[in-house]
């Protein structure tokens, strides 16, 4: 026994320094037209990136009869061989809100139609990804939907997951896909009070909890991106996305405001929007600090490390807030 209690210790110590699996990196792709930049290609050399989960089209209802349809599919300008390429289907909810949708025929088209653009463009696939924020009413065909398309296309099948349904999931109740992604940003209201609507750490805090309790394994989602609300009387008219602020601040229709808005001096067009004298922009991003922050607080309250962190969105507009580590950094939180 004297001999063995050492084995035992040494044991302990051993598998206690074992160095943590850190999880890896990946991107969402979210523009219609696939072509990365050089800036985009060697970030993606940099942090050894070696998958890509590519919006491929969203799903929505047909204004003149009702059915769904497929919007705005992607088109690849280049070769994408040296990546994985997961497909992600954006469904707006009102598709399973709808009585005339059937989820048989929705998963076999869905299916169809990735399977076209792969086609068309050479590329193979072992996962799909459903992007869709279901609530309560519209759980029973949403989660039949993936029943039906994991069924049809028998491939790994992944789905995002919001805050309200990893507290509510008895309610909202748990997709049957092989992983969930917890998209950690988009927490608050778009509106044209003082909050941040990508992440708010108040809003944050009262979900956080309750990851360890969801049965579902959960990769994450993190937020480099930015936009500008657009307000005109003070209601929200409209989103802004990947403008250059000091663009706006040299530009003589716009003065800047205390709280760093801008307001609309005289009425102009700019890049084919429309501001009237009057109109605020408020800009909202997440800073670099914010960003580590929202990483140690998944790090603190996740039951287990996630696999991989995805990043939103590849884009080189996105990667001008940031230090070149960020992503390491990132990593280095879990």
């Amino acid at each position: 026994m004297k001999k063995i209690l050492p084995l035992i210790f040494f044991s302990l110590l051993l598998s206690s320094c074992q160095p943590k699996e850190r999880p890896v990196l990946a991107f969402y792709y979210w523009k219609t037209f696939f072509s990365l930049s050089d800036k985009e290609k060697q970030t993606l050399q940099t942090n050894h990136i070696a998958t890509i989960y590519t919006r491929y089209f969203d799903v929505d209802l047909h204004p003149s009869n009702g059915l769904a349809y497929p919007v705005s599919p992607i088109y690849f300008g280049q070769s994408l061989k040296q990546f994985q390429i997961i497909p992600v289907v954006y469904i707006k909810n009102k598709v399973f809100q709808s009585g005339i949708t059937n989820t048989t025929d929705l998963a076999l088209k869905t299916f169809d139609f990735i399977n076209q653009i792969n086609h068309k463009n050479q590329i193979s696939i072992t996962e799909i990804q459903i992007d869709c924020d279901w609530t309560v009413a519209t759980k029973g065909k949403y989660l039949d939907f993936l029943d039906k398309l994991k069924h049809i296309s028998k491939k790994k099948l992944s789905a995002t997951i919001r805050l309200h349904q990893i507290k509510y999931f008895k309610k909202t109740k748990i997709p049957n896909v092989d992983y969930g992604v917890l998209m950690y940003y988009n927490m608050g209201e778009i509106a044209s009070n003082t909050k941040n609507s990508i992440y708010d750490s108040e809003i944050a805090e009262r979900y956080l909890t309750s990851l360890e309790s969801y049965p579902l394994r959960l990769n994450v989602a993190l937020p480099i991106f930015s936009w500008a609300i657009h307000i005109r009387n003070g209601k929200v008219i409209g989103l802004r996305n990947k403008i250059d602020w000091h663009d706006f601040e040299t530009d003589q229709h716009f003065v800047i405001l205390k709280n760093n808005w801008l307001e609309v001096v005289s009425s102009n067009y700019k890049k084919g929007i429309f501001y009237r004298k009057g109109d605020k922009l408020k800009p909202e991003s997440v800073s670099e600090d914010d960003l580590l922050k929202m990483a140690e607080e998944l790090a603190e309250n996740q039951k287990e490390t996630p696999k991989r962190i995805i990043i939103y969105d590849l884009d080189e507009f996105n990667f001008n807030h940031y230090e070149n580590n960020i992503f390491e950094k990132l990593r280095n939180c879990f």
